[in-house]
């Protein structure tokens, strides 16, 4: 019994720092998620404030809770498809209020009423070509008015509270903050430091025959593509925030490069798939790949990192172009006897020198150039194992 209590008590002791580190790591989450989006909260309070001073001290409106509400429903987007959205909301907004003021001036308010007011919104949304989102905002706002305010005598007043508060939501959208023009440059280093990591492990794998590392490697390069996919997202709202904001213009090439890396590295992500795939084949089966072709995926790996530190830099490793092409001559000679899936990772090193150099800033005809003719006698086709992967990511 006394030995028991004993566990217990010291289970309970070792129980009170676990949690005041996971409460730490979680406050410290919470503050880091407030950091991210601060500028976020104080755009939308900000906005919302000016447009209820305009409809009630410029205006002279009363209740006019339409405006500010606007300004949040607006505003409360991403920036990828923000400016479209804020555009839908405040015509799906305007015509929903506009409906609803004008049916209820003239038939009241009831049940009856509801059903015709909101399918009247709706309808109209949609003759606009409106999308869900507008659709449904229309819909909701005349409702809103048949139902909550249904004062005949405050007519219009209510749809003009609507065209300000969006009206003062485009303009609060042109300020941006510039971290979304940061976020893409630094998700690109993460991406592609990724790929450098993973094709370390799968050339250790290689050189010891660990099994569990090479699975672990192609596990990390099918996930991969999440990043990629982020990437993607941070790209389209840097993109949409230049566009939309006239004080970060400048900023259009930076941005616009990071978007021209996207496809060059979805191409890298997919060969250096298919590469640690047939690595993890060759470990599993026991064939031999010869020390060259190691070598290749271990040089790769080193160029690749050094790509990832410039790109968090704020540069294209434009220096990085001459280790590519030593590593492109050096994966031209055919080893004696190969096994199929060594010269496939031959193959697929090669693609993945290509993918590379676009990274650097070279066009895709420029990076083929740098890579010479094989000695075996066939013609690179790049594409061929990234389509293979595509089409059939579990065959071996």
């Amino acid at each position: 019994m006394t030995s028991l209590l004993g566990q217990w008590r010291s289970r309970g002791a070792s129980l009170g720092p676990r949690a005041a580190q996971r409460s730490k790591a979680s406050m410290s989450q919470r503050f880091a998620r407030l950091q991210h989006r601060w500028f976020f909260i104080v755009q939308c309070s900000t906005a919302a404030a000016v447009a209820w001073w305009i409809v009630t001290g410029l205006l002279h409106h009363q209740d006019a809770f339409f405006a500010p509400v606007t300004v949040m429903l607006s505003l409360g987007m991403s920036y990828g498809q923000r400016l479209r959205r804020v555009i839908d909301v405040t015509i799906g907004v305007a015509i929903g209020v506009l409906v609803g003021d004008v049916f209820v001036h003239f038939a009241g308010s009831g049940v009856w009423q509801i059903a015709v007011v909101s399918m009247t919104a709706m309808t109209i949304a949609v003759l606009f070509g409106a999308g869900t989102m507008l659709v449904t905002q229309a819909g909701v706002q005349s409702v809103i008015i048949t139902t909550l305010v249904a004062q005949q005598e405050y007519a219009l007043s209510r749809w003009i509270d609507a065209v300000v508060g969006g009206c003062v939501a485009l303009l609060a959208a042109t300020i941006t903050p510039a971290s979304p023009l940061r976020r893409p440059r630094a998700q690109a280093a993460v991406v592609v430091a990724e790929l450098s990591s993973i094709l370390t492990c799968t050339a250790r794998s290689l050189r010891d025959s660990d099994l569990a590392l090479a699975t672990s490697a192609l596990e990390r390069a099918r996930n991969s593509e999440h990043a990629l996919d982020e990437l993607r997202d941070l790209s389209a709202e840097g993109i949409a925030v230049v566009r939309l904001s006239p004080f970060r213009r400048g900023h259009l090439p930076s941005v616009q490069a990071i978007a021209d890396l996207l496809e060059p590295l979805d191409r890298a992500i997919r060969n250096i798939r298919v590469l640690v795939r047939r690595a993890s084949v060759a470990v599993r089966i026991g064939e031999e790949v010869p020390e060259p072709y190691v070598d290749l995926i271990s040089s790769l790996a080193d160029v690749t990192a050094e790509i990832a530190v410039q790109l968090a830099e704020r540069r294209l490793s434009t220096r990085s172009r001459a280790a590519l092409t030593t590593i492109a001559r050096s994966s031209s000679p055919v080893e004696h006897q190969a096994s199929l899936s060594a010269e496939v990772i031959r193959a697929q090193a090669r693609s993945i020198v290509v993918d590379l150099l676009m990274l650097t800033g070279l066009t895709y005809v420029e990076a083929c150039a740098r890579v010479p003719t094989p000695t075996d006698g066939f013609a690179d086709d790049f594409d061929e194992f990234d389509e293979f992967d595509q089409a059939s990511p579990d065959l071996v």
